[in-house]
């Protein structure tokens, strides 16, 4: 589908660190595909149907088409996923090809293939905003039937259009991060495919025209930027491990962890008033404990100590006042 030249210098909302990020418009669907899909349904009917071409036509087809200025500030991203340092490598080579030329951002899908906890859809969540685009999120682990990506056809009761639509057309980026959370968990009916859809998205040439099977208009996903989490790769089709780049992210060994930890700690004071009653940085032993922890619950325990701590009237957090040890883990390898 054409986009327009048009070039701008702002982008409402998701500003990546470096500056502000170059944006053009861009139709990602035909307003006329719309018109003629309207006009064909039968009065009083297909109400559902009825008010999504309305909303389209309202909305109108064009999109904030986003890259940033030049190659974003990463260094935070670093420090903050230190277990990720191959993945951001990537996508900084790729920021780097495209940030200096008239060609828009293009980013490989990825797949982050790693154990529960160790960060990946916070990494998702931080790439959308480095690059200043939209976040659209699917778990995969709740599907029952394909419909739920690519949408349901109008004649079934209770159907809607799919989530790469509703992304695309309900956001405000033609190019918005989109995950797809625990891939490897899919679940469906057996006339369905839950990731049947993502053969064509996953390609460039065929996701210019994909067609959700509630509206039935194309629409233009070719810019959208796919990130996949798994915790094993055996449980994922071949054709789609081939469409992506697959890291292997580990947890992150101790002395990232306790950096981890130690900068959360730190974060969480910052964010709260009672957070200047406690000591500026945690002592090593209470951080040689939190660094047992999978990245994801550190927040959570901090939370519990730093209560503990005030209920015992401490100004310090010490290993006590972290959550029992029925609620921690030790590192968690691939599943077998």
């Amino acid at each position: 589908m054409p986009s327009t030249a048009t070039e701008l210098v702002t982008v409402p909302t998701g500003l990546p660190r470096s500056g502000l990020p170059i944006a053009h418009m861009r139709s990602v669907y035909r307003l006329g595909d719309v018109e003629r899909r309207l006009e064909k349904l039968p009065p009083k009917e297909h109400e559902s149907l009825r008010a999504t071409y309305e909303r389209m036509l309202e909305k109108g087809a064009e999109r904030f088409q986003v890259k940033p200025s030049g190659v974003p500030a990463m260094d935070h991203l670093y420090e903050q996923l230190p277990n990720f340092h191959d993945v951001l490598d990537d996508v900084k080579r790729q920021l780097a090809l495209c940030h200096d030329s008239r060609d828009a951002l293009e980013i490989t899908p990825m797949l982050l293939l790693g154990p529960p906890g160790v960060g990946k859809t916070h990494f998702a969540r931080e790439m959308a905003q480095l690059l200043g685009t939209g976040l659209g999120f699917l778990s995969m682990s709740s599907l029952t039937a394909g419909w739920v990506l690519s949408g349901a056809s109008s004649q079934w009761k209770g159907a809607r259009p799919g989530k790469v639509f509703e992304t695309l057309v309900d956001g405000q980026y033609a190019n918005p991060v989109m995950v797809v959370d625990e891939i490897d968990k899919t679940g469906g009916e057996h006339a369905y495919d839950p990731l049947g859809a993502l053969y064509g998205l996953l390609e460039h040439d065929t996701a210019g025209s994909f067609t959700d099977e509630f509206a039935e208009v194309a629409i233009d996903a070719s810019q959208v930027i796919w990130v996949a989490t798994a915790n094993d790769a055996r449980a994922i089709p071949e054709p789609i491990l081939n469409r992506m780049n697959v890291f292997e992210v580990q947890m992150p060994d101790a002395a990232a962890a306790r950096a981890i930890a130690a900068r959360l700690y730190r974060s969480i004071r910052a964010d709260h008033d009672w957070g200047s009653r406690f000591a500026p940085e945690p002592g090593d032993d209470v951080l040689d404990a939190m660094a047992e922890l999978a990245p994801r619950e550190m927040r959570r325990a901090w939370m519990t100590a730093f209560g503990n701590a005030k209920l015992a009237g401490r100004a310090v957090v010490e290993p006590r006042d972290l959550p029992e040890a029925h609620g921690r883990k030790a590192a968690i390898g691939f599943m077998q």
